[in-house]
């Protein structure tokens, strides 16, 4: 939908100019993500990022369980998950509790790649924070709290005790990462 310009002083210019400060955010958020994936991109896709973090935050999964989270087609997972099996980071195995059903789930090198990247992400990120003035911090993180909640959006957790890293999501408060 494209909005139309509103007359000056109207309350729309600041709906507007909210809007092109996000977008504008989110271009450098988007420019982050990509740096952090940059030493991986040969193995892994955005899309097969996002279902390593969601893996390394739920542990072992079922197939359908994990497209539901990433809300693609149980066979859209079922290649990604395949693709992510041949690079060595994830592998199937079968639920101890109901020898019918296979557990998807991160291996050792899948979960040093969701810690790597997510270190570069946070410490890129912390770098362009560093640069703002403490009110600016305190302000960024009102309005983006209150931009989070307007869309529903749950809270990151805090610091990963294992990682030593706040953790990036995708989802509920359960698939974060």
């Amino acid at each position: 939908m494209v909005r139309k310009a509103a007359p000056a002083g109207h309350l729309d210019d600041d709906v507007d100019a909210v809007t092109r400060a996000v977008l504008t955010a989110s271009r450098v958020l988007v420019a982050v993500c990509a740096r952090s994936l940059a030493e991986v991109e040969d193995r892994v896709t955005p899309a097969q990022f996002r279902m390593l973090v969601v893996l390394s935050s739920r542990g072992a999964t079922k197939l359908v369980a994990l497209a539901e989270l990433l809300g693609v087609a149980p066979s859209t997972a079922m290649r990604m998950v395949d693709r992510l099996i041949a690079a060595g980071l994830a592998d199937r195995q079968t639920n101890p509790d109901n020898r019918r059903e296979t557990l998807l789930r991160l291996t050792d090198e899948g979960r040093r790649t969701v810690e790597d990247v997510t270190a570069r992400r946070h410490e890129e990120i912390a770098s362009i924070v560093e640069r703002l003035a403490p009110e600016q911090r305190t302000a960024l993180i009102e309005a983006l709290t209150h931009f989070n909640e307007a869309d529903g959006a749950p809270p990151a957790p805090l610091l990963d005790e294992a990682t030593g890293l706040h953790v990036l999501g995708w989802g509920d408060a359960t698939t974060t990462a």
